[in-house]
């Protein structure tokens, strides 16, 4: 088996769940040992979050991971605004700082100011290397993380519904953008605070959710059936 597989990953598993899951059913079919399997991710989803995990599955599949870790990326968010969380989403230790409501008006105002080109510090409960070392290991341990301000863009960034203490927003974003910093972003614009309780990824580039299988659904015959080639634009050199 061999192909780019598109998984809607449930909350609670990490991508290397879905990863593990997947390799285990390919094994299974191939008569194999799962560590002689090459399937992989190609952007990773946040525990709490849900959505579009794009996988590649076979080695010939798996070597061109770099052309799709690049690719523009759409998610529907949840922020509450009024509290904070210590890692930015519902798995942090929550603190209420604030009752008062902003108006419709005010979020819009704050919103608008995040199209576009921006730069962002990436939080310091994120998979990115510091010193070789993962800034989320750091931060659990207590450790300082310093993690330098990088230039991401926001394709669009829209309200879909507003009913304090929750707006729900939908931001079609460049790679490496971390939408729980942006939610906080902008929540700091209006002069308040914020977490995402909620994420869900819709799209990864040409790649849909509409189009994805739930994990605990598939089988050998249903992921052979669902894994579909590598687009041409995308195929590495």
């Amino acid at each position: 088996m061999q192909g780019v597989l598109l998984v809607d990953k449930p909350a609670t598993w990490t991508s290397f769940d879905v990863v593990n899951y997947v390799r285990r059913i390919v094994a299974t079919a191939e008569g194999k040992k799962p560590k002689n399997v090459k399937v992989g991710h190609t952007g990773t989803l946040d525990p709490f979050a849900t959505g579009l995990l794009v996988l590649l599955v076979g080695k010939e599949y798996t070597r061109q991971a770099d052309s799709l870790t690049k690719l523009d990326k759409t998610y529907e968010v949840t922020m509450r605004l009024g509290e904070t969380s210590s890692t930015g989403d519902p798995e942090g230790e929550i603190t209420a700082v604030s009752g008062t409501a902003p108006t419709r008006e005010a979020l819009e105002g704050a919103v608008a100011q995040f199209r576009g080109p921006i730069s962002q510090i990436p939080p310091a409960f994120s998979a990115i290397k510091i010193n070789g070392q993962r800034a989320y290991k750091l931060a659990r341990e207590g450790k300082e993380v310093i993690i330098e301000a990088r230039p991401v863009t926001i394709n669009r960034l829209e309200i879909v519904e507003y009913n304090y203490p929750e707006a729900k927003l939908i931001a079609d974003v460049s790679s490496g953008t971390y939408i729980r910093t942006l939610v906080e972003d902008i929540a700091k614009a209006l002069g308040t605070v914020a977490y995402a309780t909620q994420l869900r990824r819709t799209s990864v580039g040409k790649f849909y959710l509409a189009d994805a299988s739930e994990v605990k659904s598939l089988t050998a015959e249903i992921l052979e059936q669902a894994l579909r080639p590598l687009p041409a634009t995308l195929q590495a050199d």
